[in-house]
């Protein structure tokens, strides 16, 4: 049997790094672009809303089962159906705003919601694309690597919302719309030419059996191997309780940075008076920051332990969530949430450092639960936000950073109860 296979792990890391990368960016145009579709289609608040989250409600729930996929397939098969997916959204998108806008837009409120859930597809390739490539790197090398494909994978957001506040000047919404459809288009192709499965997942499909592929795969350096297909890895990794755990920390780090990326703007402008062209810039380089950040804080979190690294990211959520929830100047809230982007970013990083070591069975699984559920703070935490705008007035949208301080402590917690203990017993055991 010939026991070759194609890809390294750096153009592998590459390859999901690009995917993740533009497949984010497909998201990018529903917010920016809420008002004029209120316009066109006298949608309600709730319409507006609805329409807004839809994007990030589907990319968060498909993590879970194109996740534990993973664990099946070795992840290019989701990956890469999430992102077809999310292309016909995108083009669809496209033909449709080319023969109705403007003026013609009456009662097609459905089919953009439908086109919606469909590019948000895109953002779901989070989670095949965090068990694809763990299987490629061995365990002391997985925050570097997961670092580098969250960071980079995670700065479109920023970068896009940066280069529409150019192309907005220049484009009108339909020609933003099939730019965006060439970016998603062109992300779709590299990665289907560079990202490859682990070696493991490569035997198998030339029909070697798993004994033997799993053998091949140890030679090549491959040292983390799935247990189960789709269910079986779900039930698996729901089994541990740290990956609940995990879960709620990440509801909180990357829930919080899809959060605050889509909310800030709003902040800036209502509660400091900023113009939305300035509000909407400081927003970007809370979101470029939070996500470069990632990348460091993976490699740090394989020196130190991401245990540690995810701790100390909190402190300092904790600290400058409660400072800006009583801060009355600008200059003190703008230092605040960077502090805060870099809190988030460095947890981020960490956690996914973290499921390789307490889930090393179901990789997928746990990246699923973890990336869908988790995300789907970045729908929760703005309406949570906004029960104290209505509760306080305008004094709610700084106190809303006290939600922040509220899951920091509850992290904390989880992380020194549910990790540290547990470890230290289990080290004085083998003692």
């Amino acid at each position: 049997m010939d026991n070759t296979f194609k890809g390294t792990p750096s153009k592998a890391l590459i390859g999901t790094t690009l995917g993740f990368f533009f497949g984010s960016a497909a998201v990018s145009l529903f917010g920016p672009f809420h008002d004029l579709f209120a316009q066109e289609m006298s949608l309600s608040t709730t319409q507006v809303s609805l329409l807004i989250a839809i994007p990030t409600l589907t990319g968060s729930l498909l993590r879970i089962p194109f996740g534990a996929w993973v664990d099946s397939t070795g992840g290019k098969k989701p990956f890469f159906i999430l992102l077809v997916l999310s292309l016909v959204g995108m083009i669809g998108m496209s033909f449709l705003l080319s023969s109705t806008y403007p003026g013609k837009m009456d009662g097609i409120y459905p089919l953009i919601l439908i086109l919606g859930a469909l590019c948000g597809c895109g953002i779901a390739t989070f989670s095949p694309g965090i068990g694809q490539t763990s299987y490629w790197f061995s365990l002391d090398k997985q925050g570097g690597a997961l670092g580098i494909f969250g960071g980079a994978g995670t700065l479109a957001p920023g970068i896009f919302a940066l280069l529409l506040s150019v192309t907005m000047y220049v484009l009108n919404i339909v020609e933003i719309y099939w730019m965006w459809s060439v970016f998603l288009l062109i992300g779709t192709v590299l990665y289907y030419i560079l990202a490859k499965n682990a070696p493991y997942f490569q035997f198998i499909k030339k029909g070697e059996s798993i004994p033997q592929s799993k053998l091949d795969a140890e030679k090549a350096g491959e040292q983390l191997f799935p247990s189960g297909g789709v269910i079986q890895s779900l039930k698996d990794s729901g089994k541990i309780y740290q990956t609940w755990f995990l879960v709620v920390i990440y509801f909180c780090s990357f829930g919080g940075f899809l959060a605050l990326t889509a909310w800030l703007p709003t902040f800036w402008n209502k509660f400091f008076s900023i113009d939305a062209v300035m509000a909407g810039v400081l927003a970007a380089v809370f979101s470029i920051l939070s996500a470069s950040i990632r990348i460091p804080s993976g490699k740090l979190s394989d020196k130190v332990g991401g245990i540690r690294v995810c701790i100390i990211s909190m402190l300092i959520l904790f600290v400058f969530s409660l400072i800006i929830s009583f801060s009355k100047t600008i200059w003190l809230s703008l230092l605040s949430t960077l502090f805060i982007a870099a809190a988030l970013g460095m947890c981020n990083a960490a956690t996914f450092k973290l499921v390789p070591k307490f889930i090393p069975k179901a990789v997928g699984g746990a990246s699923g639960w973890i990336g869908g559920l988790g995300a789907f703070g970045g729908f929760v935490i703005p309406q949570l936000i906004s029960v104290f705008i209505v509760k306080e007035g305008f004094i709610g949208y700084s106190h809303g950073f006290r939600i922040f301080t509220a899951l920091s402590v509850i992290n904390i917690l989880l992380l020194y109860f549910g990790m540290v203990i547990p470890k230290k017993k289990e080290e004085s055991q083998k003692k």
